[in-house]
């Protein structure tokens, strides 16, 4: 039996998915979705509220405050409920209608930004927003996923453990880029540890992340308009780009095998299709990909043709073409 005296006492289910039986290749899946907060980013806002209680920041009269394109603000809103802590999220008009919904039904003053920065796109433009609120009044506590380095060590000091434990063979390991808190702290705690398994960053095409020029992104959780300052990029091994059609076509595919994941976990498990089908055509390497998120929040968008047809074209509603490892005549880097 598990009792909790609160939700986020909950942030990781230790449950696996073999992905063979659905998408034909041996991808084992770490399922970071199933707590209260329904994201991986759970995990992450347990851990920097606690630094930020330790580090004397939080007082009585204190109201956090923090950006974020969904999953982060959901899992604060959360915590900061049971904490009846005051609580502003501000995103943008790309976050989920039901994810806004869920962070205002736990009192979350929800701030959605529907101007783009002409530069940094609408993240740079959320955190101005975030920055001229702290100027006006010191109560509000920032915790800053995109800096904080409680960000990537709650994956150094919690998940990385948790898959070497589980997977000590491990030979890569699969994991989207929004902060870099994820990838980066799993990456550092490998090595650290000796582990000679590779680490693979995933990247939604658009991002300016590792560099690249900014584009068009409608769905959110991976990627960034602008570099997150904390981002190492020199800790991965490889990085993998996918198109948001692609995403779109993994997550269709695996909820038609009955896995509704969201858009991170499709982003994810789209790019170690992709980089296997390259690096491991035989399919002999142990690789363990991060589901980010689950997909409930992801029905209107995703999941709705109309919105899928509209943002995409017919090809987005096309079947994943899934060939089983050996059988690929031709394979195509992103």
């Amino acid at each position: 039996m598990i009792l909790l005296s609160a939700p986020h006492d909950l942030v990781d289910s230790n449950i696996y998915i073999d992905l063979q039986p659905v998408l034909g290749w041996p991808v084992i899946l770490k399922c970071e979705g199933l707590n209260f907060g329904g994201s991986v980013k759970m995990r992450v806002a347990a851990a920097m509220v606690v630094a930020a209680g330790e580090d004397g920041l939080l007082r009585e009269d204190s109201v956090l405050i923090e950006s974020s394109s969904g999953n982060f603000g959901l899992a604060l809103s959360v915590i900061a409920a049971s904490m009846e802590l005051p609580f502003v999220c501000v995103t943008d008009c790309r976050c989920n209608e039901l994810t806004v919904a869920a962070m205002r039904a736990y009192g979350t003053e929800v701030v959605v930004i529907d101007e783009p920065d002409p530069d940094g796109g609408y993240l740079k433009a959320r955190l101005e927003w975030v920055r001229r609120r702290r100027a006006e009044d010191e109560r509000y506590v920032w915790l800053d996923q995109y800096s904080n380095e409680a960000n990537w060590r709650a994956h150094y000091e919690g998940m990385a453990p948790a898959i070497l434990r589980d997977f000590p063979d491990i030979d890569v390991l699969f994991a989207g880029v929004g902060t870099g808190g994820t990838a980066m702290g799993c990456a550092r705690y490998l090595s650290d540890v000796g582990c000679k398994a590779r680490v693979v960053a995933i990247d939604p095409e658009g991002s300016v992340s590792f560099g690249h020029e900014a584009g068009r992104r409608l769905i959110p959780g991976l990627g960034a308009g602008i570099r997150p300052p904390a981002l190492d990029a020199t800790l991965f091994d490889d990085v993998v780009r996918v198109s948001e059609l692609d995403t779109i076509r993994t997550c269709r595919a695996l909820a038609r095998r009955g896995l509704l994941f969201g858009g991170s976990t499709g982003t994810a498990v789209s790019g170690a299709l992709s980089w296997l089908a390259c690096h491991d055509p035989r399919a002999e390497l142990r690789s363990v990909c991060i589901s980010a998120d689950l997909g409930e929040r992801y029905l209107d968008t995703v999941y709705n043709d109309a919105w899928v047809l509209e943002s995409y074209g017919l090809d987005a509603l096309s079947p994943l073409p899934v060939a089983p490892p050996g059988n690929r005549s031709r394979v195509e880097s992103r």
